[in-house]
């Protein structure tokens, strides 16, 4: 059969090709409800498919959205790609994904592949404060929004939950369990002093610790942010002779790691240990006790990030250095801490 072309759809709902155009753009000129309702039938009939690749070309745009973040295995970072992809296909987008592996190279590997195919804005979860992706981005000259972190180097729409507010949440909590002190697990020693959520979740810490009067003098150590070597470092620290009460962690990961070294020394949790996580990844009520946890709108925060990576009005000029959306961070109550 011969290819349905655009000028066959609108022999056969009575109108020009550029309505046509217009029904399938969504724009940039309006349609009276009948006439799309006229052009969306004939194309149903015809069974006509636009070539996405011409389209690419006269707009210089795709109708890809892509998405780079340190590493998808990560629970957090799964689901959130997952949130970022429900939000972009409900706008009529496609994600592409790229993982940094927290590697600054990598990082600026897919933001210059991603904005070299033309794609219609880019969601950046960075790895760390890298000069070179902000580099990149001004010579795209590119529609970025940064999701969950900013970093100081890269100074463009942002949408963040409330860390610190979240973990000073948290650490009350703890101490309001009678805990003499909390310690806490924060990143690696490469965890950057501004501008990373789990710096934010340390600052938290030492706010709620402060408030409290209590020092926390040799009680912050560091971890890595996945489960398999936090259990490591778990093991070690509580099996010292300094054991701490209670443990906050920066990632829901950590905890995890956490909780299965406290099991593996036959520690009881939350009896000898109390522990907290950040983040409220589904695996987190699952785990045994069930994490007390630290939640945010994921949905919420990835459909601000895509309805912003591809409003172009909010992103002309110095506006966009003015736009930071920050949503709220919510205690969720598990078995974990202490709580029945």
């Amino acid at each position: 059969m011969p290819k349905v072309t655009r000028d066959d759809v609108a022999r056969l709902a009575g109108t020009s090709t550029a309505v046509v155009s217009y029904v399938i753009n969504n724009g940039p000129r309006p349609v009276a409800p009948a006439t799309r309702e006229r052009v969306l039938a004939a194309i149903k009939q015809l069974g006509y498919r636009p070539d996405r690749v011409a389209q690419a070309m006269a707009s210089r745009r795709t109708d890809l959205i892509g998405l780079v973040l340190p590493d998808a295995r990560q629970p957090f970072f799964a689901e959130m790609a997952h949130a970022v992809e429900q939000a972009a296909a409900e706008r009529g987008k496609i994600v592409l994904i790229g993982n940094s592996d927290y590697i600054d190279e990598r990082e600026v590997h897919y933001l210059r592949a991603f904005l070299g195919m033309r794609v219609s804005g880019l969601i950046l979860i960075s790895q760390g404060p890298s000069e070179h992706a902000a580099e990149e981005i001004a010579a795209w000259d590119a529609r970025v929004v940064l999701l969950h972190r900013r970093p100081d180097a890269i100074d463009d729409v942002a949408v963040l939950t409330d860390d610190v507010g979240g973990a000073q949440l948290t650490t009350r909590h703890l101490l309001e369990h009678g805990h003499e002190y909390v310690a806490c697990l924060g990143g690696p020693e490469t965890t950057p002093d501004t501008g990373d959520p789990v710096t934010d979740h340390v600052e938290g810490w030492k706010r709620a610790m402060a408030e409290a009067g209590r020092s926390v003098e040799g009680r912050l150590f560091s971890a890595p942010f996945n489960r398999y070597d936090t259990y490591r470092v778990a093991l070690d620290l509580l099996s010292g002779p300094s054991r701490p009460p209670a443990i906050v962690c920066a990632t829901d990961d950590q905890a995890i790691g956490v909780l299965r070294a406290a099991r593996e020394l036959k520690l009881d949790v939350p009896g000898d240990l109390a522990v907290a996580g950040f983040d409220d990844v589904k695996e987190a009520a699952l785990t045994d006790p069930p994490l007390t946890t630290v939640s945010s709108d994921r949905q919420a925060m990835a459909r601000a990030a895509v309805d912003l990576v591809l409003d172009e009005s909010l992103m002309v000029g110095g506006a966009k250095r003015q736009r930071v959306r920050q949503f709220p961070s919510r205690l969720v109550i598990r078995r974990s801490c202490g709580c029945p």
